[in-house]
């Protein structure tokens, strides 16, 4: 069956369906006195505010830009495109509550296909309590999916603009590997193994740092972002925010050994420019951060640090001191 079978209001309904009776996750809004007063299948969603810092984020994955299906399947995409919506709100610090999405279809999509997309977005939006609360669907000739997701916190947000010269720089743990994934993909699409499935998943399953970004509001941190569009490139947003500069030590950059062991030539690229990792980019004082990466686990690491100089610059250096030219950057939508 296909969408065109049922039509707009059949697949809405389906839809609503499937985002109500499947919603397991926490409830996240309850905690700050939030309640969801008409859920998905009305004019809007309505629930009622207490004392809170909300968040609002969107983001748009679009077929032939973002994804393929060849490299992507549709329970995948449901995955990952609620999952760099999340991401934003943990660079925050915040914790995710309603989500809208909007979805451009052809009419030859298929219904299970559809079923799929959701059944990806709900095991993520479970898991990290985001209610699904409504949308819009629109006729295209190319699939995409646009999500609005809301957030909640008490503390006060990090941001980018915090980032002083003295600062130590840290991820909250290892990059490089949805880089590395998507590269075996589009270069090596039937490998197997071990390394292959790993990487594969991190590609096309990303796990958002939710708890890390609690973790580091909790611990003092204010400056942090995700790393969705490259390392490098990020690092040059926050410091062109903070009107700072930065330097990034190779030999100190955590890379799982599956990205070293299968591409012994492009790991420092990838893990510089890869993009769509979602870890946390994250800086502050000495004390401040080493207290903090006990906390965080394995992968999280010190990468280099902020110092004074041009806004955004960002130079990456070896052990010994000698700075290493980049002949690739992260993403782009307009280069």
């Amino acid at each position: 069956m296909q969408v065109k079978d049922l039509g707009e209001f059949g697949v809405i309904e389906l839809l609503n369906r499937m985002v109500i009776s499947q919603r397991t996750g926490p409830d996240n809004g309850a905690a700050f006195s939030f309640g969801l007063l008409v859920d998905s299948g009305d004019d809007t969603a309505v629930w009622e505010t207490s004392k809170a810092r909300e968040l609002f984020t969107t983001d748009t994955m679009v077929e032939g830009v973002h994804f393929t299906r060849e490299t992507t399947p549709w329970r995948d995409l449901g995955w990952k495109s609620i999952a760099s919506n999340v991401s934003d709100v943990a660079a925050m610090g915040g914790l995710p509550t309603y989500a809208l999405i909007t979805l451009g279809l052809p009419p030859a999509t298929e219904v299970n296909s559809l079923e799929e997309l959701y059944t990806g977005m709900l095991e993520l939006g479970n898991r990290f309590g985001v209610a699904f609360v409504g949308g819009d669907m629109v006729r295209s000739p190319v699939v995409f999916i646009t999500v609005s997701l809301t957030g909640i916190m008490k503390d006060e947000p990090m941001l980018r603009t915090n980032a002083r010269p003295g600062d130590l720089v840290a991820v909250t743990r290892d990059v490089g590997s949805s880089g590395a994934g998507l590269k075996l993909m589009q270069g090596f699409p039937v490998e197997t193994g071990d390394t292959a499935d790993y990487l594969r998943n991190c590609h096309r399953r990303p796990v958002p740092e939710v708890a890390a970004g609690q973790l580091l509001v909790k611990s003092g941190i204010t400056t942090a972002m995700d790393v969705s569009d490259g390392l490098f490139d990020d690092l040059s947003k926050l410091t062109r925010a903070s009107g700072v500069s930065a330097r990034i030590r190779a030999d100190q950059l955590p890379v799982h050994q599956h990205v070293r062991q299968r591409f012994p030539d492009d790991w420092l690229e990838l893990a510089l420019t890869g993009g769509e990792d979602y870890v946390l980019l994250f800086t502050g004082p000495k004390a401040g951060v080493d207290s903090t990466l006990t906390s965080l686990g394995e992968g999280a690491a010190v990468i280099g640090e902020i110092e004074e100089g041009e806004p955004g610059h960002v130079a990456v250096t070896t052990a010994s001191g000698e700075e290493i030219s980049l002949e690739a950057h992260g993403w782009d939508h307009f280069l």
